[in-house]
């Protein structure tokens, strides 16, 4: 299983660069779960990092198709492999597809090279007014999307006290069914890796584990040492290694 760190700029990206994450993501806390970073911002992060790891980008969860296209062709020119798009205020398949759609176009992904799409479903999705995990993913498979991401819209409470693992783990297997890379998040912590582990989840991505302070904290190098053995505490999930 591997590990995506959520930073907010390019010292923190280094930080967790040198503490071992797998995948660094950029976003910005102080604009909900998938805040978008500035684009000059978004560039410091991905000269920082450079080829040492792939890079993610949260392209937003409101706001309309061309916002979102825009982002996403904006990531896409930096270097960003991953670009990720959630579905606030779109509860249903016909909205969220627009926006799915938008992400795949400012991406510009082709048969799986270039950068890639990933879309995200909200556990707490009926509070976020957003489209629900399992039409999410035959959605993600139906826009060529590479992944899936779970996480939630309000903080603190964690995924899994919002979802039981049974729910979890069948979510996962629907996506590695649909031939999706799936990853966890939501106020996770060290002691819910084994459980991420377990249900067979490729990815999990922290922000507030990883951070002194908490998510509005900044990134500590050696926590993420401490998450990234965590994470590899055991043999990757079923899908393959996204490094």
């Amino acid at each position: 299983m591997q590990l995506l760190v959520s930073v907010a700029d390019a010292s923190e990206a280094h930080a967790a660069l040198l503490g071992g994450a797998d995948v660094i993501d950029a976003k910005d806390p102080r604009q909900g779960a998938l805040g978008a970073v500035r684009q000059v911002v978004l560039g410091t992060i991905c000269t920082a990092v450079g080829a040492g790891r792939p890079v993610s980008a949260a392209l937003g969860d409101e706001g309309p198709p061309t916002l979102i296209e825009r982002r996403a062709r904006a990531a896409a020119r930096r270097g960003a492999a991953f670009v990720k798009v959630g579905f606030r205020a779109a509860p249903t398949v016909s909205q969220a597809r627009r926006r799915a759609e938008a992400a795949r176009r400012g991406a510009g992904e082709r048969e799986g090279e270039g950068t890639r799409v990933v879309l995200v479903a909200y556990a707490d999705w009926a509070r976020a007014h957003s489209l629900a995990p399992e039409p999410l993913v035959a959605l993600a498979a139906d826009t060529d999307a590479a992944g899936v991401l779970l996480d939630t819209a309000f903080k603190p409470a964690g995924l899994f006290a919002l979802l039981d693992t049974r729910t979890v783990g069948a979510w996962i297997a629907a996506a590695h069914d649909a031939g999706l890379f799936a990853c966890l998040a939501g106020s996770l912590g060290g002691p819910d890796f084994a459980a991420a582990r377990a249900l067979g989840a490729d990815l999990v991505g922290v922000r507030g584990a990883a951070c002194v302070g908490g998510r509005s904290g900044r990134i500590s190098r050696a926590r993420v040492a401490e998450l990234s053995a965590l994470a590899r505490a055991a043999p990757l999930a079923a899908a393959a290694t996204l490094v």
